[in-house]
């Protein structure tokens, strides 16, 4: 097994087999590589997994990573998400070299539109977008001429200046490559290059009319740049033949273009265009609502970077595309809170518990540990009352066989504290339980037992007097089907309506210390994270994960 570790710890997968011969074959004395996010929206898990690829590679490999925004779309792209993007990528724990925009290259990437039309390879077209289309021809059917691929060098020049200029509405004028519209490769019929956007850009400001295409831009900045590995998924395989071409004709920089598997998550959706929909029609609080697949949504959750860095590295990248289990996700943040997470009791569903022979009005200080897991994690101090808290779960008064909690007649022991017995069950007017009264066995306090007696059940609790309110949230998946995106209809119609559940809960005072973002195990509960929204007199916590795969378990 050792050596089967090994050697899977020294086996690369494809990209990295690539970079490896490329280094020692001299092609290359450092990798460049970018993460080229358009700024359009808050960053997911998705991302993250090309965030993690891209700037993993250069920390195994000599070399550095940039950080370049694709920002040549003005109307979907705002600054905020710009701070996000940059936010989410130093939290997961990354840092780039340069910091760049496709707008910085807005002069240059003209220039080179201005070269291509001066070596007969672009022309400027009068065509309505449906004409375009309509000549464009289908993967079995050739293409036609533009009736303006054929203007001079001279009069595309002077329509491209005017383009440039302000004279043309939007939609009026497009620039085109010249390639082939018998292409076999749909892309290369001509693609457009630039069109006419009269947008004010968030860096820019109103200072460009016209806006290069992200197929322009990209393999140019790319080279501008000397990216010498340029990773995208595989939707923009057909991409790279242009991607080529382009950088052939303006003789510039070789930038290539390798393309890996998109890893798709069930239960959610990563769609830009579908998560702006659910946070503009208000189906979530925003981008970072615990539900959402964003990197800001899982952090506020409760998620850790390294717990994320590891599903991106327990996924790997591959050559196909394939759906992801979001139990994979769930069980890299249990293993990691497990390590590190602070335990505290909390009780969600109270139940009044009241120990007959323990004095009205006193207060015993117990103590218990920190975090098992860790060495030295300190313990805090747990108040003992005669009033406690504990689950409704945790009681039933005609006990299942091999029902090891809390029944009339059983013991069971409380969490470092005391065995007890019960003895008597209360009801209301409408026969519903509402408090049970048990007895302390004497000389039973955890770390001093000296009773004699072994119980099979062990419960957390709360004091009444002493617990704290709090507000906690219980987040499940946003969706009630695997693959949302691939149904039938509007995709909102499959959100999980119980994806949101707030309870008042009492936890032990110890959690009135809790800072935004502190993780915590609420034994027997689950993983829950202290939110923003918590105030001196209000403590809001956000359930990050249960501590079992319940969807598993119920066949959901």
């Amino acid at each position: 097994m050792h050596t089967e570790e090994k050697k899977e710890e020294k086996s690369l997968n494809f990209l990295e087999d690539i970079i490896d011969t490329d280094l020692r074959t001299g092609k290359y004395d450092q990798i460049v590589t970018r993460f080229p996010p358009e700024p359009n929206g808050y960053l997911h898990i998705g991302h993250a997994s090309s965030i993690c690829l891209n700037f993993g590679l250069t920390k195994k490999f000599p070399g550095y990573t940039n950080l370049r925004f694709d920002d040549t779309n003005p109307t979907t792209e705002d600054t905020e998400y710009v701070e996000s993007i940059k936010n989410d990528i130093k939290w997961l724990g990354f840092e780039w070299k340069n910091e760049l925009f496709a707008s910085d290259y807005f002069d240059t990437l003209y220039g080179y539109a201005v070269e291509l039309i001066n070596k007969g390879l672009a022309y400027v077209d009068d065509s309505t977008s449906e004409e375009i289309a309509l000549l464009k021809g289908t993967p079995t059917e050739p293409g036609k001429d533009s009736p303006y691929r054929n203007r001079s060098i001279e009069e595309n020049l002077e329509l491209f200046a005017q383009m440039k200029a302000g004279a043309f509405p939007d939609g009026a004028k497009t620039l085109r490559a010249k390639i082939d519209m018998k292409h076999t490769n749909m892309l290369m019929r001509d693609p457009i290059l630039y069109r006419v956007k009269h947008a004010h850009h968030h860096r820019t400001g109103n200072a460009w009319c016209i806006y290069p295409m992200y197929d322009f831009a990209h393999g140019q900045s790319d080279s501008l740049e000397k990216v010498t590995h340029s990773l995208c998924t595989l939707e923009f395989m057909p991409h790279r033949e242009l991607y080529d071409w382009l950088i052939k004709q303006l003789g510039i920089y070789p930038s290539h273009q390798y393309e890996f598997a998109r890893r798709n998550l069930n239960y959610t959706v990563t769609s830009k265009r579908k998560l702006l929909q659910l946070v503009k029609e208000g189906h979530v609080s925003g981008w970072d609502d615990p539900r959402m697949p964003t990197i800001s949504g899982l952090r506020r959750r409760g998620y850790t970077p390294h717990s994320i860095v590891d599903f991106c590295d327990r996924i790997g990248v591959g050559k196909r595309e394939n759906m992801i289990d979001v139990g994979l996700l769930e069980f890299c943040i249990r293993e990691d809170l497990n390590k590190i997470a602070t335990r505290r009791m909390v009780v969600l569903d109270p139940l009044k518990l009241v120990i007959t022979n323990f004095p009205e009005g006193k207060v015993e200080w117990l103590t218990s540990e920190n975090n098992p897991e860790i060495e030295n994690s300190g313990e805090r101090n747990l108040p003992f009352t005669r009033e406690l808290y504990i689950e409704k779960e945790d009681f039933m008064e005609n006990p299942a066989k091999k029902y090891f909690r809390l029944a009339p007649g059983k013991m069971v022991r409380l969490k470092s504290a005391y065995i007890i017995q019960c003895d008597e069950v209360v009801k209301d007017g409408d026969g519903e339980i509402v408090q049970v009264n048990c007895s302390l066995i004497e000389n039973s306090r955890s770390g001093a037992d000296s009773s004699g007696i072994n119980v099979k059940g062990t419960l957390h609790w709360v004091s009444t007097s002493e617990s704290v309110p709090l507000e906690v949230r219980l987040y499940d998946r946003l969706f009630a089907v695997e693959d949302a995106a691939g149904q039938e209809g509007d995709f909102k119609e499959y959100l999980n309506p119980n994806s949101l559940q707030i309870v008042t809960a009492y936890g032990e005072p110890a959690l009135k210390e809790a800072t935004v973002g502190e993780g915590f195990q609420f034994l027997r509960k689950g993983y829950f994270s202290m939110d923003r929204d918590s105030t001196k007199d209000k403590l809001v916590f956000n359930r990050t994960v249960t501590l079992r795969d319940n969807w598993a378990k119920s066949g959901k």
